[in-house]
């Protein structure tokens, strides 16, 4: 008897797996294999020399800021953005929302890339203007992240057009390219479409002169550059391609490096069935809590403007796990992250 429930069981649960109705509609694509963690990508515990500032204080606080005046700044899971100043925590404004990309305009507003609001101003006072939240007949589902030029045009993300920040999994077992890279003009109000069919636009990040930025294309493991300024401008390239990791933020410090967060290292279920679009359809049926997770380990690539490895830091134990965002200030790098509750703190050599 028992064992006719459990086929029965097994039987119905076939039958959901393979003809259930899903918004998932994977393509078939052959990611190259991941590269071997040496050479520029060589294993070391640099990151083990984290220090974890306000700890318990900062829940899942994907993206850092600073102001001009060195307070802190972060946005957590709960919508609520964060000042940290003298050690003090002050709640300084409720998005209501999921707050992900920070970045300071030249009126020390904090622009905010928050996933289910939109894009946002927040003045020093906390008082939060929306700067926009669609494009044409496409509402923002995950709006990511951002970077600023010294006149103030704004370059953002929307992460995914299709599904939102609480089903960013199954954007990457779909690998469509739903992902879309804005700019928009606070003199004018204006909102263009710079650049779609990207695969889950995430992390941007301005070159020193501002003749081009990078966007990150996390699960295509590559980072885009579109072209601002000279004969190529309005065109891209590909910055860097075949990571080891999924990259999410990038920033630029004032040294020039561009610092990218490697949130973890590539899912090898995904790669292996990534020619295998009904395969990942089904995957993309079973519970949440059954889906790939991601791994800890701790990674921090700083490249140059060419794409060259200058500082490879690393922590395989994941004192400090799932890093999305390094903002450098001096020789300091402040560091936000998907899964803990702090933000971490590391000194350049």
């Amino acid at each position: 008897m028992k064992l006719k429930i459990v086929l029965s069981i097994l039987v119905l649960l076939l039958i959901y797996l393979l003809f259930w109705p899903t918004k998932v509609t994977p393509d078939s694509w052959n990611p190259p294999p991941a590269p071997k963690m040496e050479s520029s990508f060589s294993k070391n515990e640099k990151l083990k020399a984290i220090e974890i500032l306000y700890e318990g204080q900062c829940k899942e606080c994907e993206d850092i800021a600073v102001d001009t005046n060195g307070a802190i700044y972060g946005g957590t899971v709960d919508g609520e953005i964060l000042k940290f100043v003298n050690g003090e925590r002050i709640v300084l404004a409720k998005t209501e929302g999921r707050p992900l990309g920070l970045h300071f305009d030249a009126q020390q507003n904090l622009i905010v890339c928050d996933a289910q609001k939109g894009l946002l101003s927040i003045d020093p006072s906390g008082s939060i203007k929306v700067l926009e939240t669609t494009y044409g007949d496409r509402p923002f589902l995950f709006t990511d992240d951002v970077d600023i030029t010294k006149e103030g045009i704004i370059y953002f993300t929307d992460a995914s057009y299709k599904y939102n920040n609480e089903q960013y999994k199954l954007d990457f077992i779909e690998h469509g390219a739903n992902g879309r890279f804005f700019s928009y003009q606070p003199r004018t109000d204006n909102t263009t479409l710079l650049l779609d069919n990207l695969y889950f636009a995430n992390g941007v990040a301005l070159s020193a002169n501002e003749d081009f930025v990078l966007v990150n294309e996390t699960s295509a493991h590559r980072v885009k550059r579109y072209w601002l300024k000279g004969n190529k401008a309005g065109t891209t390239d590909i910055f860097l391609d075949n990571l080891p990791f999924y990259p999410d933020g990038v920033s630029r410090g004032d040294n020039g490096i561009f610092w990218i967060a490697m949130q973890s290292p590539r899912n090898g279920l995904l790669d292996g069935l990534s020619s295998q679009p009904y395969l990942r359809k089904m995957i993309a049926k079973v519970p949440k809590f059954m889906m790939p997770k991601p791994k800890n380990y701790s990674f921090v690539l700083g490249v140059d403007e060419n794409g060259k490895v200058i500082y490879n830091l690393q922590d395989p134990d994941a004192k400090f796990a799932q890093i999305t965002s390094i903002e450098q200030v001096g020789n300091t790098l402040y560091l936000g992250s998907l899964s803990e509750n702090g933000i971490g703190k590391y000194e350049l050599e």
